[in-house]
């Protein structure tokens, strides 16, 4: 008689014994929290790093085509 292996892979007992947590339902309203379009960070705006160096930089960046 020939035994078929377990399809699942064996898992350690003290992750045996213990039961999965269920998945958490949240019935929170989503417009309370902030999405990341709300900030400057989502709408692609760095933070400011400061000194005129980081100024020209990004200056530099962002300039216009028309602006050579």
């Amino acid at each position: 008689m020939s035994s078929t292996p377990d399809p699942q892979p064996a898992r350690p007992a003290a992750e045996a014994d213990r039961p999965r947590p269920k998945p958490r339902l949240v019935f929170d309203d989503p417009l309370d929290q902030q999405s990341s379009d709300d900030t400057d960070r989502g709408w692609g705006e760095r933070p400011p790093a400061g000194g005129s160096a980081a100024d020209l930089a990004r200056f530099l960046d962002e300039k216009p085509p028309h602006h050579i």
